[in-house]
């Protein structure tokens, strides 16, 4: 199978993230093309599936991934896809939680997934939700493991649908 991993990213977080996860796919011996959206006007790549991802700004997904989605949904209306952000760590003391909760809650990720399933993109059931220390990062720790602990489960899932 062939892989796509399209992102935008602002301080190179994002673009962290989907490197390591375009490393996964490679490493379960499928093909994959990175396309970073912030740097394209062309998408030409086809696949077999296609993960999306975008920083959070103000609990939106930049406007170039939601251009970038509405292209995509055409191509990859009925193929299965999977939805990714970076985003703020959340707070552990639930007070601070609630006060970051307007900027954190229903984020890009979910926001991708929405736009893409509206679009016909068969979307997997989790969103990565990969965490930044303050605005330009760095990433928490062991994200980019987590991040390719996403992709095993979302190919293992593309699995168990083939007949």
């Amino acid at each position: 199978m062939k892989g796509i991993v399209a992102f935008d990213s602002m301080y190179g977080n994002t673009k962290n993230v989907a490197e390591a996860m375009a490393d996964e796919i490679r490493a379960q011996g499928h093909e994959v093309a990175i396309v970073n959206i912030g740097q394209t006007l062309k998408f030409d790549d086809d696949g077999d599936f296609i993960l999306i991802g975008s920083p959070t700004r103000m609990k939106q997904m930049t406007f170039r991934t939601k251009r970038f989605v509405r292209k995509a949904r055409k191509k990859y209306a009925g193929k299965p896809g999977a939805a990714f952000e970076t985003t703020l760590r959340v707070p552990a003391d639930p007070a601070e939680r609630q006060k970051a909760s307007k900027w954190i809650d229903n984020a890009a990720g979910d926001k991708i997934k929405a736009m893409a399933e509206e679009g016909g993109i068969k979307m997997y059931g989790e969103v990565l939700r990969a965490e930044v220390v303050g605005t330009y990062g760095p990433l928490m720790p062991h994200t980019l493991e987590r991040s390719r602990e996403f992709v095993r489960r979302f190919l293992d899932s593309l699995e168990a649908e083939r007949p």
